[in-house]
């Protein structure tokens, strides 16, 4: 008697559960087509919608295992938003993938506030990606030898590193002792690619030289969970992971009186009182919604979105200037992006990508700032939509899509 298993209340041999695969093309029409009418026969879903695309599967490995279809997510667009940077010069359209109403309006108007104010000044301060092996030694002047063998053999560990990759460059060795453990941060240069692969296929070669050419015993994990990938961390704001991007601007006094309902010392001052709450909760960033434009523009853009839970990180910085005027600034300390790579190639991301003149080599700056300027714009008009009771009316008349 055959095993049985319960599928959406369905009783069903253990053997029809196995999703169909194809080992010699599994991204032709053939096996994708059964996997459609093994989630029909399975689930009772018709998935009319989730099997109509128009990107080609054939370009899919390496992004996607046992495709099926697609989720189709809307995309609204946002701008111009004016930047003023080193990379991004002049005005973008920025495309937002959500289904949270409001959110594309409330951008486009922090973006109309700051373009009539002249724009916003971007700059990326700092560039690096991590793979943080910890390295385990029999007692702690063990590790202490170890730690200063590190630093007179650099050159050849990242010559090791350097072996795999074209684009990435083995930049510096952090080192952090406890115990007799030596955790470290191997920090990369990562060209356009947001680098996680590149930097673990480097660290891996790196470590394997040293365990080979260090002259006493050692063992090494290839991630002692230092890097944080993918989950927010004190370490990588004050370090940076990714891309570490400030956008500022100064707002004259009469102009966000006009724009946005509020007057500059009640922005002020309810900006310090978030502050203080920000504090007591223990947040990533001291910002009222970074992740909101960070994931729409990733998702619009084939970004690896679980980087939200890193790149939504953020420090604002805000002062009422003696005339009135507002300065207000973000800093994105672990960014993290790409260009080229990952999911950026696909059909509908690329050309997102090339909305904004950001697909390919040497644009991964210029994308980062972009970024950096949506999320200024948007913390600008939600922190005054708040301030000017005009949040909860907005979502109401936007925000309600309910059958």
């Amino acid at each position: 008697m055959s095993k049985l298993a319960v599928c959406c209340g369905i009783v069903l041999p253990m053997a029809d559960r196995k999703i169909p695969r194809d080992s010699g093309n599994d991204y032709a029409l053939a096996p994708i087509t059964a996997r459609q009418d093994f989630v029909r026969a399975h689930t009772g879903s018709a998935v009319k919608h989730v099997a109509s695309y128009s990107l080609d599967p054939e370009t899919l490995p390496g992004n996607i295992e046992n495709f099926f279809g697609v989720a189709q997510v809307p995309i609204g667009l946002a701008g111009p938003v004016l930047v003023n940077g080193e990379h991004a010069q002049g005005e973008y359209f920025v495309p937002l993938a959500t289904t949270e109403g409001t959110l594309v309006a409330s951008y486009g108007r922090g973006m109309k506030l700051c373009r009539q104010a002249g724009g916003i000044t971007t700059t990326v301060i700092d560039d690096r990606m991590q793979r943080a092996p910890v390295f385990s030694f029999n007692s702690a002047r063990e590790a202490r030898a170890f730690s200063q063998w590190l630093d007179g053999h650099f050159e050849q560990i990242a010559a090791a590193a350097q072996e795999t990759t074209r684009s990435g460059t083995l930049l510096d060795i952090q080192k952090f002792p406890v115990s007799k453990l030596l955790y470290t941060r191997f920090n990369y240069s990562t060209g356009d690619a947001a680098g996680q692969n590149m930097t673990s296929k480097a660290t891996f070669a790196a470590c394997a030289w040293i365990k080979q050419n260090y002259p006493h015993e050692l063992h090494f994990l290839l991630e002692g969970q230092f890097a944080t990938d993918k989950k927010t961390s004190i370490v990588n704001m004050l370090h940076t992971r990714g891309k570490r991007v400030v956008a500022e601007i100064t707002l004259p006094a009469a102009l966000v009186e006009k724009q946005m309902h509020v007057s500059t010392d009640k922005l002020y001052n309810a900006r310090m009182r978030g502050q203080l709450g920000s504090i007591m909760s223990v947040t990533n960033n001291n910002g009222s919604h970074s992740a909101n434009g960070i994931t729409a523009m990733f998702i619009a853009t084939g970004q690896d979105v679980a980087n939200v839970a890193e790149s939504s990180a953020l420090y604002g910085f805000s002062e009422l200037l003696p005339n009135g005027d507002f300065y207000a600034s973000v800093t994105l300390p672990s960014l993290i992006v790409g260009t080229y790579g990952g999911g950026t190639g696909l059909a509908t991301q690329r050309e997102c990508l090339e909305m904004l003149g950001c697909y390919g080599a040497g644009k991964v700056h210029k994308f980062a700032e972009i970024v950096a300027a949506t999320v200024l714009a948007g913390e600008l008009s939600l922190g005054s939509a708040v301030v000017a009771d005009e949040w909860v009316q907005s979502h109401d008349q936007l925000g309600r899509n309910r059958p």
